[in-house]
């Protein structure tokens, strides 16, 4: 009975951790870029006892008795799929129809800045100074450059179009027009990633602890590169997650709750027994 309540309490933690994640999806299943998640179990320590030598009857099971202690959960994976595209009509949001492909976006570090990795493109534009303004995301910070600095023009910009190879054109009030691209990195090994929020990520610090490199993680795109960019204009991606899906898993887990939640009772109810014994 120790053992049964051991092994059920110690998955009912895990369970409710999967819980956690089902309803993150579901909270931003409206947020353009967001990324959904999907948690996986892996079988905790288990003892295996197997039969006696003498027993020789056939079986179709494998031999022997396996005590587990529960389950743990393991990474939790992104779903790194592009969602589909919803248009705005507005000219400062933007959407990346290519997977893995994520813009810059430069957050201060302490008394520095460091780059983070974004699919969520509704940009705006925030005065700096001497008749200028900044390509900002929606929490105000600044949208880099191919060059890895932040985008800055005049602000007596009247048209925003988007040209192949992630180019943004801008076209002033005197007709002239200026040619901006903007930064666009793939992520070859998401998963390594370090999520700050919904749809910001950023690099582990443990990169070396890791046995990778940043070369290995991510890849800057640029020169000829920059043609494999899908970006498309007056559009946003909206959010991958599945809501059939998580309202499925959502069901399985609360089932699976009330499973070793009862296993526990159960446990509980025959040590009673066992101890009111005289």
């Amino acid at each position: 009975m120790i053992r049964t309540m051991t092994t059920a309490t110690n998955t009912l933690s895990q369970l409710q951790s999967q819980m956690d994640i089902i309803g993150n999806n579901l909270a931003n299943i409206s947020t353009n870029g967001y990324k959904a998640s999907d948690a996986k179990f892996q079988e905790m320590l288990y003892q295996q006892f197997n039969n006696d030598k003498a027993d020789t009857a056939p079986r179709q099971s494998p031999t022997g008795i396996r005590y587990g202690s529960g389950a743990v959960l393991g990474q939790s994976q992104m779903n790194w799929k592009a969602g589909s595209l919803q248009m705005t009509g507005r000219e400062l949001d933007f959407a990346l129809t290519t997977p893995k492909q994520y813009f810059n976006v430069l957050m201060p570090d302490g008394g520095g800045e460091k780059t983070v990795y974004t699919r969520q493109g509704n940009f705006y534009v925030s005065p700096v100074a001497n008749g200028q303004v900044m390509l900002v995301n929606g929490d105000g910070y600044p949208v880099a450059n191919s060059a890895g600095l932040p985008i800055t023009f005049s602000d007596n910009v009247t048209n925003y179009t988007v040209n192949p190879g992630g180019n943004l054109q801008l076209t002033n009030a005197d007709g002239t027009t200026q040619t901006i691209e903007l930064a666009v990195t793939v992520m070859e090994r998401p998963n390594l990633m370090q999520r700050l929020s919904g749809t910001n990520f950023a690099l582990p610090e443990n990169l070396a602890d890791l046995g990778v490199t940043q070369q290995q993680v991510l890849t800057e795109l640029q020169g000829a590169a920059r043609n494999v960019i899908g970006l498309e204009g007056q559009a946003l991606e909206a959010s991958n997650v599945n809501s059939q899906k998580e309202m499925t898993d959502l069901i399985s887990v609360q089932r699976n709750y009330q499973f070793n939640a009862r296993a526990v009772t159960l446990a509980d109810q025959m040590l009673g027994l066992i101890n009111g014994i005289r």
